[in-house]
This record gives C-alpha cells, structure tokens and sequence, in this order.
C-alpha cells in the first residue's frame, strides 16, 4: 500500500541519541535544516545544590521541518547527536498535521515551552522533593509560587513552589 504524502514541507520526529537533542538541533540548523526542539526548564537536586536545566519535553526525540521530495532528508541521519528519522517503512514517518505547530505556538523562540497554570487545575510535579506527585493548583501568587494541594500521608497538603516545576497532569 502506498502512503500519502501532503505536497511541502512537514514536520518529522528524529530519533536522538540520549541528551544530546540539542546538539542535534544545532547540527541540523548549520546544515541548512529547520529543527524544532520542544523542551523546559527542570529543577535538579545535585550535590546538595539545587540547578535548573533546559530539558527536551520528549527526551531523545525533536523535529524537523522537510520537503523530503525536494531535499536530501536522509543526511539528517547522519548528523551529529542524531539516531536517525522515525520511518514508516523507507520513507520518514511526518508528525500528525497540527501537533508541533500547537508546540510552537506555547514555545518562546528558543523553543522553551511554559505552562499556563489556573486555579483547579491538576498538575504534576516535574522536580524536587515532590517529583511525580500529581496535585491540584490552589492559588497562584504574583511571585510566580503555586500552591498546590498534595496528597501527602493521611491527608492532603497546601506546598509553596515554584510554578516553572509544574505541569498540567494528563
């Protein structure tokens, strides 16, 4: 069965190697390439220091946009920090139409994507002692602190963070 393919540029997934999606992109980008790398920032806990790092949203995975009619797509493969493009037999696998432009549109210009928080919403913990925890946003403050409720022991909780650790739950 032959696929389809929508005339144009598309966005297609490329498989990275671990952490190194944004070398990728950098390496895509002197190429000549259009990538996309969704990512946030995190708050890590190492040697008793608290850090934030730029994490990609889909580790191991970014974008990239081609008119693989009318480019050479498969150097993407042999790029600097890249795996090789999602197939779908001998042809890339494009991106369900519509799903990185809605990334681009919650992303600033470097790519980094923020979450528009509300009250009621439920929201997970990307980082820190309550990582993973899934919560709901009690107030918002104007020091950018959520505080969240949290279901900690026998009850839950009202925790002051920082909202850049937070997510919207699924």
């Amino acid at each position: 069965m032959l696929q389809r393919h929508a005339a144009g540029p598309r966005w297609y997934a490329v498989a990275t190697k671990l952490g190194q999606e944004l070398v990728a992109a950098r390496h895509l980008t002197r190429q000549g390439f259009e990538p996309f790398t969704p990512s946030l920032v995190k708050t890590v806990r190492h040697a008793r220091r608290r850090i934030e790092r730029r994490v990609a949203l889909f580790p191991g995975y970014l974008f990239v946009r081609l008119d693989i009619e009318h480019c050479a797509w498969r150097s993407v493969n042999g790029t600097l920090g890249v795996r090789s493009l999602v197939m779908a037999g001998e042809r890339p696998l494009a991106a369900p139409c519509g799903l990185v432009e809605s990334f681009i549109e919650l992303s600033d210009k470097s790519g980094l994507i923020e979450a528009k928080l509300e009250t009621g919403q439920r929201v997970e913990v990307l980082s820190g002692p309550f990582a993973t925890l899934v919560g709901t946003v009690e107030r918002l403050d104007v020091k950018g602190r959520a505080h969240v409720l949290l279901r900690l022991l026998n009850g839950e909780s009202a925790v002051a963070m920082d909202s850049s650790v937070l997510w919207p739950a699924a």
